[in-house]
Order: structure tokens, then C-alpha cells, then sequence
């Protein structure tokens, strides 16, 4: 799949790739390499959109604007509880709960749940938690909870916060505020002082707030703004979201194959691409003109409610639109300087390893670094990622739980390690790298070298990162396993220092993961070491308390009301916990 695109009228559309000059090199490339068009019709221009930018994700055509965002964004959720908890969520929203965003970025999110905990003192524990507590939390007695789990505040007076804390979501931010201050006012009269103080913080809490993150001028709208950047044949699109008349962040993209487009059509493949799986708001703001002047009538289809797309805004739009394209143009400058510095690191390493040094070589060089992790023996996992086209790839990044070994085994869990790995690409299933790196010195370079000679692997592309005296960056030692001596590059080299990138890269990607695993090893295997504590029980204590830390946490009174846990059991359960 070379290309996809939609048009109203297909014939004058595929006529403009025919010309006798084409209107770029792009253009040129790829009509040189068609061997066919196939057409599908559809119903109607919504469905049309949505159909080429399902066939553009699906398919990453080679000549499309692409841009890659496959994660979900968080929202902020309010559950349907009794008394309803607050909390971060990603994923498909239901009725049953109230759900306001999408935030641009986690940070966002976990703000405003900050702001809702201080404001309106809404609790944000598990229902099971919250079900079983005896006392309340630390959360209340730093005023971030109201305490609704034993009962410190009426259900109605929840509710009213609840309330409240979803019309300032919603960008009912003035109501909110009368409505607090006109509380506060009748509990002074009242002699409720204390009440009237509790009133007056959330006052000026929010006031505070809003201060800082009001857009005014907005009309309550829910906003996205949109501005894209070009330098140096790259493009940065800049996304700015606007909630409730709050600003929740900027977020920005760096789409591939738009090296010899137009900011209209950057902008334009980005508003299709972006809001096909996801809600547009009623409102984007775009820096430039779009090339289809019908997207915005097939977003409107496609959301079944009218959007508006805003090209020349004005008042404190204008002036957000100015900052995204302001925030776009710093990131892109960003990314090129770095870009720029990361590439010649490559070279730099191509250069010490004598490998190819030209550009399409670079682009290409492909390093694989593996990394063993365990506490003690317990838990041993393996790491291996990826550095390829100037960039580390995290979605290349492989883990490998180690077993069937002594424990603290180092050297026979790299040769099971290297073994898994390239045992399929030695068969010609798979892609070999140019180069790999293995974390430690001569004794695990010889094992890499024994397993490479054994599956007939070039050992040449073996290369040991020894740690220097008093294990400091920059005073690491390359170790070769074709017999070429040591080599110490020294701390200002540029081919240490990318090395030196990748080699903390598998350590933390094999750290993380061996601390999950034995984090979930140890939650089963303290419970499983109390004599009377079977799988039924364990996994009756586990669903009560909402896991291992929650069980922790319970008193002996909370454990003995679990089916199946008497008072004796549950005096022991305490005992082995604490």
C-alpha cells in the first residue's frame, strides 16, 4: 500500500497525480511506483473519512502524513457510587459513571483530581477500602476528604460537594463560586464558624484556581486548539484543549512523511486522523486553512452534532492560538537540535565499531542491548530493547522471565536470554541487528560469544560494556568478543555517551519489570505462608480489600468479618502482616 486518499470527485483527484510535473518529489516517488488503483465507493463524505483514516492506521501507507497516537487519552471519572469516588481512568467510558475530558496527558488529569480533593474534599480510595475502613484515612486529616466512610459527613452534604464539583467540570464555575460564598455568609450569621471557615478555604482555593486556569471569553465551549510548525523538513502540530472553559494542556505531535508538504495539508491530515475514534469538541481553532472545505461538515456527520472550525479567532482565542503555534515552534526547535545531536552519535558509534558511515547506513543501524535483573536471585528477568532510526523503540522492547536457573545465576540467565532471542533468527525468522549489546564485562561477552558460535551467528556483533572503577558513566570499558582489545572511549566521547543511553535503557526496562514481578509474587506468597490461609480465603481477603496493601492496612476486627476468617485467624493474619 502506497497511498490512500478520499475526494468527492475521483477522477479530478487522481488526474492531479498524473501530470507531466508532478507537484513534488513525494508525488514523483510514489507515481513511479504504482502498480494499481483500486476504488471503494461509499455512502456518504463522513463515511468516506472515516474509511481512509481506518485504512491509513490500519495500513501506515508509505506516502501518507501519518501520525501515531495510539494511546487512549485519561479522563477524569465520577462513579456512580453512594457516595461517589473520584478518579483517573482510561478507556471505554459507560452511563453508569460520569466521565469529563479527554485530558490531554496523565498530569492533567491527576491536577484537577488534586484540585477536587482540596476544593471539594471528594475521596478517591476503592470502594472496597472505603467499605471496610474503621477510621478514617490520612487523606481527611489533611482536609483532602470529607471522610463519607464513617460517616464525618451527611450524604446530602456529599452530594452537594458531588454537585458542585461536576457544574466546575463543566465550566459552571460562577455559580459554583456564589453559591459557596453565599454558604459561607449564612453559616457566619449562624455562629457555624467552624463551617464558615471550612466554606471560606474552599472560597479561596478555587478563586486561586480559576485565576490561573480560566480561559475567559470561551463562551463555556468546549475548545481544541490546533497549530502546526515547519523547519528543517519536519512538522510539529501543537494541540491545545480546552474543558470547561479551562485550559487542561497542550500536546504535541510530529507527524512522518510531511517533509515537502503544506501546513494546510499537515493540519488537515491531523484534524482527519485525530477525531476519526474519538469525540471532536463543538469548537477547533486551526492555525491554517484546511485544503477540504468540507471536513468540517463530515466531522459534524460523523459526531452528530454540529462542529465548527474556527481559522481567523479573535479575543483571547486569538491570543491562545498565537501560544500554540508559539508552543509548537519551541518543540519542533526542540526536536530538531536533539535529532540533530542524536545522529551524530550514531555516526560517531559507526565509526568506533568501523561499521557503514553513510547516511541511508545510519538511518538503518539497528542496536539490540540486553540486561538481567533479580533481588537476591528472586524474580530474574531479562531485558532487551532497541535503538534503530536515531531513536530508542519502546514498542520493539522485549521482556524475558528467567527460569529453570540457580538463582543469581548472571551468566546462564544471559545464555537463556540470548538463546530465546536469536535462536528464530538464526532460522531467518526475523531481523538481525548490526549491533549487540550486552551489560557486563569479559564473563558474560564469552557466554554471548558460546552462544552465537553455537548458532552459527557472526560473533563480530557482540560488544560487552564493561563498568569502569567505581561503576561512573564515562569510564566504561567496550568489550569484544572476535578478540579486538578493549576500548575505552572516554567520558567525552559521543559514541560513549549513546552507548552509555541505550545500556541505562535495558537496566531500567529490566528493572521495572522485575520489580512488578516480584511485587506480585511476594503479594501471594505472604499470604500463602500463613498456616490456615488457603487459595479460597486468600482470594476472599484479596477482593475484600482490594489487594495485598489494603489487607495490610486492616484491622484485626475488619479481617474477622470476612467469611471463612475467625477471630483467631484473622489475630494471625494481623501478627504475619505487621
Amino acid at each position: 500500500m502506497l497511498y490512500v486518499g478520499k475526494a468527492r470527485d475521483l477522477k479530478k483527484r487522481v488526474t492531479t497525480y498524473f501530470q507531466k510535473q508532478p507537484d513534488s518529489p513525494r508525488i514523483a516517488h510514489m507515481v513511479a511506483r504504482v502498480a494499481r488503483v483500486e476504488v471503494t465507493v461509499t455512502r456518504s463524505e463522513a463515511e468516506a473519512l472515516l474509511l481512509e483514516n481506518n485504512l491509513i492506521k490500519s495500513l501506515t501507507p508509505r506516502y501518507n502524513i501519518l501520525f501515531r497516537d495510539d494511546k487512549s487519552y485519561p479522563f477524569l471519572k465520577i462513579s456512580g457510587h453512594e457516595f461517589p469516588r473520584i478518579a483517573y481512568y482510561r478507556g471505554t467510558t459507560d452511563r453508569d459513571n460520569q466521565y469529563f475530558g479527554p485530558f490531554p496527558t496523565a498530569w492533567a488529569v491527576r491536577e484537577s483530581i488534586q484540585i477536587l480533593q482540596k476544593v471539594f474534599r471528594l475521596r478517591t480510595c476503592e470502594d472496597t477500602v472505603f467499605a471496610n475502613r474503621s477510621r478514617p484515612c490520612l487523606l481527611h486529616q489533611i482536609h483532602r476528604c470529607s471522610g463519607p466512610c464513617v460517616g464525618l459527613v451527611t450524604h446530602e452534604d456529599y452530594a452537594r460537594d458531588v454537585d458542585r464539583a461536576t457544574r466546575f467540570l463543566r465550566g459552571d464555575t460562577q455559580a459554583v463560586l456564589g453559591e459557596i460564598e453565599q454558604r459561607m455568609q449564612a453559616a457566619s450569621q449562624a455562629m457555624r464558624f467552624e463551617e464558615a471557615a471550612v466554606l471560606r478555604d474552599q472560597l479561596s482555593a478555587l478563586s486561586k484556581v480559576l485565576h490561573q486556569q480560566t480561559m475567559e471569553g470561551t463562551g463555556g465551549r468546549d475548545t481544541d486548539v490546533v497549530a502546526v510548525a515547519l523547519s528543517g523538513g519536519r512538522a510539529c502540530v501543537n494541540l491545545a484543549m480546552v474543558r470547561g472553559g479551562r485550559h487542561l494542556g497542550d500536546k504535541t505531535f510530529f507527524p512522518t512523511h510531511a517533509d515537502d508538504e503544506s501546513p494546510g495539508d499537515v493540519l488537515e491530515a491531523f484534524v482527519s486522523q485525530h477525531y476519526v475514534d474519538r469525540a471532536p469538541p463543538p469548537v477547533i481553532v486551526l492555525s491554517h486553512e484546511l485544503p477540504d472545505p468540507d471536513l468540517a461538515g463530515m466531522l459534524s456527520a460523523q459526531a452528530g452534532s454540529r462542529v465548527t472550525l474556527v481559522r481567523q479567532p479573535q479575543g483571547v482565542r486569538r491570543s491562545w492560538l498565537e501560544q500554540a503555534r508559539k508552543n509548537a515552534e519551541l518543540a519542533l526547535a526542540r526536536v530538531l537540535a536533539e535529532a540533530g545531536s542524536q545522529q551524530a552519535r550514531t555516526r560517531a558509534l559507526a565509526q568506533v565499531l568501523a561499521l557503514e558511515a553513510d547516511e541511508a547506513a545510519l538511518e538503518a543501524l539497528r542496536v539490540e542491548c540486553f540486561d538481567i535483573s533479580h533481588t537476591a536471585g528472586e524474580a530474574t528477568q531479562a531485558s532487551c530493547v532497541v535503538y534503530h532510526h536515531h531513536a530508542m523503540q519502546p514498542k520493539e522492547y522485549r521482556r524475558y522471565n528467567i527460569g529453570d536457573i540457580v538463582g543469581g545465576d548472571d551468566y546462564a540467565a544471559m545464555r537463556q536470554v540470548l538463546t530465546r532471542r536469536y535462536e528464530k533468527i538464526a532460522d531467518g525468522d526475523g531481523v538481525m541487528p548490526d549491533v549487540v549489546l550486552i551489560d557486563g564485562g569479559k564473563g558474560q561477552v564469552e557466554v554471548a560469544r558460546q552462544v552465537f558460535a553455537e548458532l552459527g551467528l557472526d560473533i563480530a556483533l557482540l560488544v560487552g560494556v564493561a563498568k569502569g572503577e567505581g561503576r561512573k558513566v564515562g569510564l566504561e570499558t567496550l568489550v569484544f568478543a572476535d578478540g579486538r582489545p578493549p576500548l575505552a572511549l572516554g567520558a567525552e566521547s559521543a559514541a560513549l555517551m549513546l552507548v552509555a543511553q541505550i545500556r541505562d535503557e535495558a537496566h531500567r526496562f529490566a528493572i521495572t519489570g522485575m520489580r512488578a514481578r516480584r511485587a506480585k509474587t511476594r503479594s501471594v506468597s505472604r499470604l500463602e505462608q500463613i498456616e490456615g490461609v488457603g487459595a479460597k480465603r486468600r482470594q476472599r481477603l484479596l477482593a475484600r480489600f482490594g489487594g495485598l496493601r489494603g489487607v495490610v492496612s486492616a484491622s484485626v476486627e475488619d479481617l474477622a468479618g470476612v467469611e471463612g476468617i475467625s477471630t483467631e485467624l484473622a489475630e494471625r493474619i494481623y501478627r504475619q502482616l505487621h
